[in-house]
């Protein structure tokens, strides 16, 4: 599934976000000012991200502990004539000095599938005096209603608490996913040492569509199924 989406977004230089593919215009997930700016990609996968970054002046870099979808990221850059480094790690622990970056971003990355208390100081390390943070994820609502079991989308009723949900195991495959309360990324945020200056809750258009069963199109045009936050460090 990766590969296809992967490729599907390397050949449009138009960013579109989430399951719900809505434009940049609307999200706004890139600051104006990116060329010449050093970015890091927090779980960047097969680096779709980092090649839009790219292509707009960015002197990225991608990191992911997936070798696989590397090696996709990969034969993408050579495909397309892009070049940035793309690093075989993890979000939690980065091999490079502090306020290394301008920029650092994630889209159902790190801010997913790293450990939020490790991977969001880390996050603050990395960056610069003044410089922002911005991660999209499933929201916090959506987190609440999705059942367990595979393939089985988001209904009207809450099926987990609100209070203490962090480290969530999905389905069969033991996939484990971190989701915080609002509450409690607006505390990890802010003891981090970062201001937030935005939350997009993100709705999709009426004939909007996903390929992904944990929630339907009637559903997310009524509640959020996403999030966008975005934050600056504190000088």
């Amino acid at each position: 599934m990766y590969v296809a989406a992967g490729e599907r977004a390397w050949a449009n230089n138009a960013p579109s976000w989430g399951i719900w593919s809505l434009p940049e215009s609307e999200v706004r997930m890139f600051p104006d000012d990116l060329a010449g700016k050093d970015v890091i990609e927090l779980g960047c996968g097969t680096a779709y991200v980092s090649s839009w970054l790219a292509r707009r002046g960015a002197h990225v870099i991608g990191i992911d502990n997936s070798e696989h979808q590397l090696a996709t990221a990969r034969r993408l850059q050579r495909e397309y004539g892009l070049d940035f480094p793309l690093i075989h790690g993890n979000a939690e622990t980065v091999r490079y000095p502090d306020a290394s970056f301008d920029f650092a971003i994630s889209e159902y990355g790190a801010c997913l599938w790293a450990d939020p208390q490790r991977w969001v100081p880390e996050a603050a390390r990395l960056l610069r005096p003044g410089g922002r943070l911005h991660f999209l994820t499933n929201a916090f609502l959506l987190t609440l209603c999705v059942p367990s079991e595979d393939d089985l989308a988001a209904g009207d009723r809450l099926l987990r608490p609100a209070f203490g949900m962090y480290r969530i195991e999905w389905g069969t495959d033991d996939s484990v996913e971190f989701h915080l309360s609002h509450g409690d990324w607006i505390k990890l945020l802010r003891t981090s040492g970062f201001e937030i200056e935005d939350l997009v809750e993100l709705r999709p258009a009426p004939e909007a569509n996903t390929r992904y069963p944990f929630v339907t199109l009637d559903w997310a045009r009524r509640w959020p199924s996403e999030e966008a936050w975005k934050a600056r460090k504190r000088s």
